[in-house]
């Protein structure tokens, strides 16, 4: 993988400071940088290139949030082209704890999407779900004006935040949080599916270990969340990749595992950059290009039509883009 300047950033963040303090109220809710250790909530780290992936990932959101909150948001386009949809998660996931912080029916939020990371909502909804998380609250329908489907992808984010911060209970327990409907279930594991790509170092083996403790019923969305992880952070080499499609397979969850990164790759197409561990991740986990994969999500979506916004219709895009996998793969 080349140089893509996340070192560089993450220099200047640690040597000069380049946010103000936050004032006021806001102080208290701004992050500490070291909440983007993961080392420090034991979180498997083994050699190779995933603690650095992840740490950044993690270090760009909370600096998004701080950004938010010290009133700064413009600072999030300083961040590395890479590592920048983290960021717009951060601030995202600030500006929805504002929100609602302040009764203010999503007005930060959609400030945010309608300007700044218009290019980024994928990782903006991610970012609104895990504020809701922050603040223990249920992801409601979405804010006004929130996109009709992709307002699903905060019980996403809500899913990674709320196992982030309770890792034994939803990793080791296996439970789910009692805030969620039915309906939000399966969407909230596609996140714990994500969050385990961190959690496991982004081991082929351990993944596929730890999945198949879960209830049957639950595995098909962790495996779609790791597709998307290990499309979108990245953290992994071709033969991890490799693994995690010959262990998705053997669970008879293949075609999740592509829909994931199908999803993940459209999202970093829409940003303007795709890095270099995606368009790896694509090739292996879709079997295909990166403006193809995307262009099934593109296709699923647009066969829903203008109306469609529940969460059987959010479920449905999955599923279409599933089947353009497997017609793919039957060519």
């Amino acid at each position: 993988m080349g140089d893509t300047g996340t070192t560089t950033f993450l220099d200047q963040v640690r040597t000069e400071p380049t946010l103000s303090q936050a004032r006021g109220w806001r102080r208290f809710l701004a992050k500490d940088p070291q909440e983007s250790d993961l080392g420090r909530r034991r979180f498997r780290l083994r050699d190779g290139a995933s603690p650095t992936e992840f740490t950044d990932a993690e270090k760009s959101y909370v600096f998004g949030f701080n950004a938010v909150m010290s009133r700064e948001v413009e600072k999030v386009e300083e961040v590395a082209a890479e590592l920048r949809p983290f960021g717009y998660e951060g601030a995202a996931a600030a500006c929805t704890v504002l929100d609602l912080l302040t009764l203010t029916r999503g007005r930060r939020l959609h400030e945010l999407l309608a300007g700044p990371a218009q290019h980024h909502r994928h990782a903006a909804y991610l970012g609104a779900g895990r504020g809701y998380a922050l603040l223990r609250l249920r992801p409601v329908r979405g804010a006004r004006r929130a996109h009709p489907l992709l307002r699903w992808l905060a019980v996403d984010g809500f899913g990674f935040q709320w196992s982030l911060a309770r890792a034994d209970r939803m990793v080791g327990d296996r439970t789910m949080p009692d805030v969620l409907t039915r309906a939000h279930g399966a969407v909230f594991d596609q996140g714990l599916g994500r969050l385990l790509w961190y959690h496991d170092g982004a081991s082929a083996g351990d993944l596929a270990a730890r999945i198949a403790r879960f209830p049957a019923g639950r595995r098909a969305d962790l495996w779609s969340g790791v597709g998307f992880a290990a499309t979108y952070t990245g953290g992994a080499e071709n033969d991890e990749l490799w693994w995690l499609t010959e262990h998705a397979g053997a669970d008879g969850f293949r075609a999740h595992l592509a829909q994931g990164c199908a999803f993940a790759v459209a999202a970093r197409l829409r940003s303007g950059l795709l890095p270099g561990h995606a368009a790896q991740a694509v090739a292996i986990l879709a079997g295909t290009d990166p403006e193809e994969a995307a262009s099934w999500t593109d296709r699923a979506l647009i066969a829903l039509g203008h109306e469609a916004r529940t969460h059987e219709d959010y479920r449905g895009w999955q599923a279409r883009t599933r089947r353009s996998w497997t017609r793919r793969q039957r060519t």
